[in-house]
Formats: C-alpha cells, structure tokens, sequence
C-alpha cells in the first residue's frame, strides 16, 4: 500500500513539475510605480514619477503599454530609448565610456582612502618627533645679539 502511495506521489509531482516549471519561468511582473523612478521625462528632467505635463503623460502610456504587453524591465528601457533616446534613463547604462560613471567616484574614494592611510602615520610620527624635541632656540635660529636681547627680555618678566 504505501509503495503505491508513494508510486502515485511521484507520478502526481513528475506531470506537475512542467507546469511548476512553465509558472516559475514566467517572467516577473514589471512594478509600474517603481519603475518610474528608473526613467525620466526627457523634457523635464527629472524622474518620471515626479514629472508632469504632457511628455511626461506620454512615456507614462508608453510604459503602460508595454507592461501590459508582458514585457520586462530590460525590453521596456531598451523601447523608451528607441523612442526617445538615451536621455531617458535616470542611470546610464553600463557598458562603454558609461562604466566611468560608475568606476571613477569609487577608484576616487579609494585614492583619496590610500592618501590618508599614507599621510596620518607620517603626520603623526612628525608631529611627536617634534614634541619630543625640548623647545629651544639656539644660534640657528637668532643671532647671537637677538638671543642676548630676549634672554634680558624674558628675564625682566620672570622678576
């Protein structure tokens, strides 16, 4: 009894499998709300969930549209630059000369990270080198004849 259960079982999960599959395969529903915020109006500027008038109305429906025709994220961005051009997505792409636009703030941070790195411990060994040092101004520093003369200053306010 439990072998046929179990034969059974397994037949139920090997005819439904396909359609597990098919429904996993499905691709996932584009959000119309957030994908506003991934483009923008072309004539305004600013993210198309923001913007208002007419072109904005426009790549609204556009966008709609090819929601409701099953697209993905992708198809939908690739269509509104067809349409309307680079300047329509709120990030640009990253391929080509784009790339930059991602790697250049980050090998700044970086640089400017290392620098510090490298700099603090110099700064501080020269800062305590100096400290280290008893405070005193020898004939280097001043004449003979200006230490005399500050030597008999510093000696009248010690009074």
């Amino acid at each position: 009894m439990r072998r046929i259960a179990a034969l059974l079982t397994l037949a139920l999960v090997l005819v439904t499998l396909p359609a597990s599959l098919a429904a996993a395969a499905v691709r996932p529903k584009v959000n119309y709300y957030d994908f506003q915020n991934e483009v923008m109006c072309v004539v305004c500027r600013v993210s198309l969930a923001s913007a208002s008038g007419p072109q904005a109305d426009s790549e609204r429906q556009t966008i709609r549209n090819l929601i409701a025709q099953g697209r993905t994220e992708d198809q939908i961005k690739t269509a509104l630059v067809a349409a309307y051009g680079d300047r329509v997505l709120a990030l640009p792409r990253d391929s080509g000369v784009n790339v930059l636009v991602y790697i250049v703030p980050i090998a700044v941070v970086v640089l400017g990270l290392t620098g510090v790195a490298i700099a603090l411990p110099r700064w501080r060994r020269h800062s305590a080198e100096r400290a280290a040092r008893p405070f005193a101004i020898g004939s280097a520093d001043l004449s003979a004849d200006d230490a005399r003369r500050l030597d008999d200053d510093l000696a009248r306010y010690d009074r």
